[in-house]
């Protein structure tokens, strides 16, 4: 049986840190601002006590404020003004292309946004799916629920599929399920829970 490639979006099959991560967090934290009624320093040191504590700001907000996610996400990921900030790499779609097997990709991220960045990427068709936070229950990764909602509805074993991520805290809980892992970082060390660990996604389609 081949293997079946889940792939996380950002910094993993684009750079989403030079331009489009620090957009959204900063509409996230101008929504806090605005909903919660807090001071910048407050709003920003909250969202990201909320990120570290959950996986994911939108979890705490929900939580403990009510915040209407659906609301929130569609306003801190306007896709058409996040797409100014669009990289990834040339080869891309050549290395999805030769990589054999079935392709996932698993975000923490809004649906209209995964749906949207790979679509402008030119690499959609590669996937057989493509995961935003709203199918996962508003459940980010690394909650296990995350992974085990993707394996149930695909009908997969863990031990035949690869998660590519460039957070470790994520490929640990994917290890855990079974799943062989694969970093994407330049940093020299490797976790013992990487089984693999690249500097750019196009190693993996490499002929």
């Amino acid at each position: 049986m081949a293997l079946t490639w889940i792939f996380d979006l950002d910094n993993t099959l684009h750079d989403a840190s030079h331009g489009i991560f620090p957009h959204i967090n900063r509409a996230m934290t101008d929504y806090m601002m605005r909903h919660l009624a807090l001071t910048h320093a407050d709003a920003e040191a909250l969202r990201q006590r909320y990120w570290a504590q959950y996986g994911a700001t939108l979890k705490g907000l929900v939580r403990h404020h009510g915040v209407d996610p659906q609301h929130f996400l569609t306003t801190t990921h306007p896709l058409d003004e996040l797409a100014q900030w669009l990289r990834w790499e040339s080869g891309l779609a050549e290395a999805m292309r030769r990589l054999p097997g079935r392709k996932i990709v698993l975000s923490n991220g809004p649906t209209h946004y995964v749906e949207g960045v790979v679509e402008r990427m030119g690499i959609r068709r590669h996937f057989v799916d493509c995961y935003g936070v709203e199918r996962l229950d508003y459940l980010p990764k690394p909650h296990k629920a995350a992974f085990r909602a993707v394996l149930a509805e695909h009908r997969l074993d863990a031990a035949r599929c690869v998660m590519v991520e460039d957070s470790l805290e994520n490929l640990k809980a994917a290890k855990a399920l079974g799943m062989k892992t694969v970093w994407i970082s330049k940093a020299a060390r490797r976790p013992a829970y990487v089984d693999r660990r690249i500097a750019r996604i196009t190693e993996l389609g490499a002929p």
